[in-house]
């Protein structure tokens, strides 16, 4: 059985509970994705980056966060790209240059290739792709505070079963970082050059095959360990808790679906009120299922209530925000038209920086 007795929070460094770190996170992505104003975007990036650097471990995994910058420049330049060779919906005025167009078929009609670029155009491609890259840091900035193997530590008891793939997926990117780095220190005392294609081209192989190897070989522990090894549960609860557990999420993704949307800000809250309960009513009978004890879990503290409440409020604060002044918040293209920084929606954003105080400094020795 699960061990009910609570632990006191070490005195000094410790590492912040993952839960909290994910929370703070996927808050700051909520808010980015209600707004295409590049300053509001790029003070959400501004406000993850400062806080990953304040805050980040010096663990292999913590490093990438630098992997997801580039992984956002470069979608931020795909997105630019196919605007200028695919064209963009935005009818613009102000050509910048022509491209020469290639004729399609009658039956491809909307869709055209080369033509006309536009300032309007490159714009409204370079807002949604900026809005693209900033919710891919926000991710990144999670990756780099988290601790994926505390994560998974701290799954409820229902999600043992999954925890195994889970982790295939949540260590696959960290591991990638850590063995391009280490392949680019070896080709450097190798008196090889670790930049360009061919460079690129003879590591990518071995950190792809090294980091997937590492993610299987954990999972294979995990199993062999007992993880997800499960109880007898009388078949009225394992009924009860997979029809709470399916629903909670079909309510979660639904109120997600809404608070995304411009018009369901007003049914969507109660709906994700009503979803996390019943998906946390879920959980907690399946914990039930579990087989299993926790060595030292990680105590969630008022540290964790801080971090993890900031997120939610900077996400609260923006939604709510966008449905008052929604021009504020996707700046006009057609006329074309300068952003401009709304006064409240940049001092809720920088609520955000509170984990930079409130967090506790992790200890130096990698987790």
């Amino acid at each position: 059985m699960t061990s009910l007795r609570r632990t006191r929070p070490a005195a000094g460094p410790r590492h912040l509970h993952p839960g909290a770190w994910w929370l703070w996170a996927l808050g700051l992505a909520a808010a980015a994705s209600r707004t295409t104003n590049p300053l509001l975007l790029l003070l959400i990036i501004a406000v993850a980056g400062y806080v990953v650097a304040a805050r980040r471990s010096d663990a292999p995994w913590s490093r990438s966060y630098g992997t997801f910058l580039r992984l956002g420049l470069l979608v931020l330049g795909i997105r630019l790209l196919f605007a200028v060779l695919l064209g963009s919906p935005v009818p613009g005025t102000h050509v910048v240059f022509t491209l020469p167009e290639l004729p399609l078929p009658a039956w491809a009609q909307g869709v055209r290739v080369g033509g006309k670029v536009t300032v309007e155009g490159l714009l409204f491609a370079l807002y949604d792709g900026l809005k693209l890259a900033t919710l891919l840091i926000c991710v990144g900035a999670a990756n780099a505070l988290a601790s994926p193997a505390r994560l998974l530590r701290a799954l409820p008891g229902a999600l043992y079963e999954a925890g195994v793939a889970v982790v295939v997926a949540m260590t696959f990117a960290p591991n990638l970082v850590a063995d391009v780095q280490r392949l680019r220190a070896a080709r450097r005392l190798r008196g090889r050059s670790d930049r360009g294609v061919k460079a690129l081209l003879s590591v990518g192989l071995p950190v792809l095959e090294g980091a997937l190897e590492r993610s299987v070989a954990l999972a294979a522990a995990m199993d062999t360990r007992g993880f997800g090894r499960t109880a007898d549960v009388p078949p009225r609860i394992a009924r009860t808790t997979a029809a709470l557990t399916l629903a909670g999420l079909l309510g979660v993704c639904a109120a997600a679906y809404g608070l995304l949307g411009s018009a369901g800000t007003g049914w969507a809250l109660p709906v994700l009120a009503i979803g996390l309960a019943a998906a946390g009513a879920g959980l907690l009978l399946g914990s039930r299922r579990a087989a299993r004890t926790r060595y030292r879990p990680d105590p969630w503290a008022w540290r964790e209530w801080a971090v993890a409440g900031s997120g939610v409020l900077v996400a609260v604060l923006v939604i709510r925000l966008a449905a008052l002044h929604p021009a504020a918040f996707a700046p006009s293209f057609v006329p074309l038209t300068a952003p401009t920084l709304p006064l409240a929606a940049a001092l809720a954003v920088l609520v955000g920086l509170v984990p930079a105080v409130a967090a506790p400094i992790p200890p130096r020795s990698a987790s």
